[in-house]
């Protein structure tokens, strides 16, 4: 029996507008995580950190599944 395979590979589309708003959600999220954290009482390295690496997915996560 023949396995179904997608016509365009199964390949995740990603467009230049999901790029963008990748890029607008984890810098959005950067800056909440930052603001958070140190109204939390957080240093400024330990609220950095933490804040790039979560912005840095949520950005991912947006581009590549194009939302």
């Amino acid at each position: 029996m023949t396995a179904l395979r997608p016509l365009d590979g199964g390949q995740i589309k990603t467009s230049r507008a999901s790029l963008i708003g990748g890029i607008a959600v984890g810098i959005g999220v950067a800056a909440l995580w930052v603001a958070l954290a140190r109204d939390l009482g957080a240093g400024a390295v330990a609220a950095a950190i933490p804040a790039a690496l979560a912005g840095l997915l949520a950005g991912l996560w947006v581009w590549r599944a194009d939302l």
